[in-house]
């Protein structure tokens, strides 16, 4: 089995399943955005294809198995034994579909944070457009961003949604157990963003008390699952009436009696459902699953390894000793507050993504913040010299 040491040797122990992706020949600091897929995806992804030609139309039976294997994997995420889980292929259709569940009119209250991923920011801001009053509190500081949010909910907020940790700088997300108890106190949902979280920083569902939480996430980055496997986790209590919804969510209903005039949803995993669907992506994501239970990458081991390639990067920063105007970090959150990334600020991070790409170093930026997202198939020597590149680009920037 792999441990933090065999994972950063030369040669890493887990590179070999990789091929495909050719990680020991360049270096894939894009882990933030997109993480390398091991071997078996490919094969699940050819055994999608060979089953639609052999099964046909009955395929079917066989993509809803690949389905829930699916649901389980990430039921072992969240150490969630309870919660329902509807698929979809990005967070944005569940996050709509959730949004149209609510009871929205001109005096809704959405509360979130200033800190949100495009994805939900973009969309609440054209409901804002529309009249809906979103109120944003700062997502910074990160430890304390849950007590900003309880402190705000109130009988007039409709709904709540923040991240469990932050997209643009890996910060933690603190005190969601106080704005979970004060969304409990009002009768308010409350949908947490785990995309940056799932299967880097272990979260317990259960322990924290948290079966009444909605829950969005998806596969594409630290789960190494690819495109086209999101879920949206509800209460199993959940009687939310989504207004976008497709005939998927009737689909375990199709022989109950209806009211007349109501349209009836399934009452278990499909409530958020849509339609017919591309299960590739399901096939993929359960031989990944499988995957990581054969090597033995649980999420205590994936971050434990995370923090060791996060302060090695860190450590191997900060010994440059660039110039704060050129590059500079954040040192406000200790490592043990980050997530599985480190957030680098500079008037030039796309020059300095181009010019790592050129030499074979793969990251992420957006606006002013480099993002360099290690993985567990990348060895400490890869990470020592892409940090050195970096440092001679930043010089001959200056």
């Amino acid at each position: 089995m792999h441990t933090v040491e065999s994972l950063g040797a030369t040669p890493n122990s887990l590179a070999p399943h990789y091929s495909r992706f050719r990680v020991t020949e360049r270096t894939l600091l894009s882990g933030h955005s997109h993480q390398a897929w091991p071997d078996v995806g490919f094969e699940g992804q050819q055994r999608a294809w060979l089953d639609a030609a052999e099964y046909v139309d009955q395929k079917w039976e066989r993509a809803q198995w690949m389905a829930d294997r699916v649901r389980q994997g990430y039921r072992r995420l969240l150490d969630d034994p309870d919660g329902f889980y509807s698929l979809g292929p990005a967070t944005h259709d569940l996050l709509v579909k959730f949004l149209s569940a609510l009871p929205l009119h001109r005096d809704s209250r959405l509360l979130t944070t200033d800190g949100e991923f495009y994805s939900l920011r973009r969309q609440l801001a054209r409901l804002e457009e529309e009249g809906l009053e979103i109120v944003r509190v700062a997502a910074s500081p990160a430890e304390s961003v849950g007590d900003r949010l309880a402190v705000a909910v109130s009988d007039r907020t409709t709904a709540v949604l923040v991240s469990t940790v932050f997209f643009s700088n890996a910060h933690i997300a603190g005190g969601l157990d106080e704005v979970a108890r004060a969304c409990r106190l009002h009768g308010v949902p409350l949908l947490l963003d785990a995309y940056h979280q799932l299967n880097v920083v272990p979260w317990s569902l259960r322990e924290g008390g948290l079966d009444d939480v909605y829950v969005v996430a998806a596969g594409y980055k630290y789960c190494q699952l690819g495109e086209g496997v999101a879920f949206l986790r509800y209460p199993k209590d959940c009687a939310l009436r989504p207004v976008v919804t497709g005939w998927f969510s009737e689909f375990g209903e199709l022989t109950a009696a209806h009211s007349p005039g109501r349209v009836a949803y399934d009452t278990g995993n499909d409530r958020f459902a849509g339609a017919t669907y591309d299960p590739t992506g399901h096939y993929r994501a359960a031989a990944v699953f499988d995957f990581f239970v054969e090597q033995g990458l649980d999420v205590q081991l994936l971050r434990a390894t995370s923090q060791h390639q996060v302060g090695r990067l860190i450590a191997a920063f900060d010994g440059l000793d660039l110039d704060p105007r050129s590059i500079r970090r954040d040192r406000s959150v200790a490592l043990a507050g980050l997530g599985g990334f480190l957030a680098l600020e500079s008037p030039h991070a796309g020059k300095i993504h181009a010019a790592l790409l050129e030499r074979g170093v793969c990251t992420d930026f957006r606006g002013e913040v480099l993002r360099l997202g290690p993985a567990p198939y990348l060895s400490d020597t890869q990470l020592d010299d892409a940090v050195n590149a970096l440092g001679e680009i930043v010089r001959d920037l200056e």
